[in-house]
């Protein structure tokens, strides 16, 4: 299906969580399209070792189901989003475009509600959660809007809160995902709720 698609170029297909590492090592694919239930080793484990291995590379699940809570453990795991298996083709492939393109490729309401979930996990562990070091420090500017990100914002809607351009907030998200070295803004959110930046202000 995706091979119809003139600017996606399928590199490699894997048949289990293992392969689909071993193939990552040697293509260094842009994205990957992870089914979580797989043989050998499941798409957690296996987005984990991507993830830790190469943090540029995006995930996006595959599933048949909306469940919350195997979606919230992708996340955690490092995914950026989920496409379900019942899509058109053309739906497929638009959230592939839109996380190539550093949008939230989840539906708005359900990516907010899983980042809450994440704050929410964070508070009752009393700030359990592993934290991450910022390499390089970001500027109070770009704490705004990646505390504003962390929240399921858009772009047009941190434009607005902070009275700024669309074009201008997409400048800091580019500098933000640079600074933290992550691959779009799913991933983003979830190490500003690692450090506690969504309580600031």
């Amino acid at each position: 299906m995706l091979r119809e698609w003139p600017d996606l170029e399928v590199v490699g297909e894997a048949t289990d969580g293992w392969e689909t590492i071993k193939l990552c090592r040697r293509l260094h694919p842009e994205l990957i399209l992870m089914d979580l239930w797989m043989p050998k080793m499941d798409g957690f484990e296996a987005t984990r070792e991507i993830k830790r291995e190469s943090p540029s590379t995006i995930v996006l699940v595959l599933t048949a189901f909306e469940e919350p809570d195997y979606l919230l453990e992708a996340l955690k795991a490092g995914a950026s989003g989920y496409v379900i298996k019942h899509m058109s083709g053309q739906q497929i492939v638009g959230a592939i475009r839109r996380v190539l393109e550093g949008k939230f490729s989840l539906n708005q309401e359900v990516s907010i509600q899983l980042l809450m979930r994440l704050v929410e996990e964070k508070q009752q562990n009393n700030g359990a959660m592993a934290k991450l070091s910022l390499t390089v420090p970001l500027s109070s500017r770009e704490v705004e809007v990646l505390r504003l990100l962390a929240r399921g914002r858009s772009n047009q809607q941190i434009a607005t809160d902070l009275s700024i351009s669309v074009s201008t907030v997409k400048n800091h998200v580019h500098r933000i995902l640079k600074k933290l070295g992550v691959s779009d803004r799913v991933q983003a959110a979830i190490l500003a709720i690692e450090q506690d930046l969504t309580s600031i202000g």
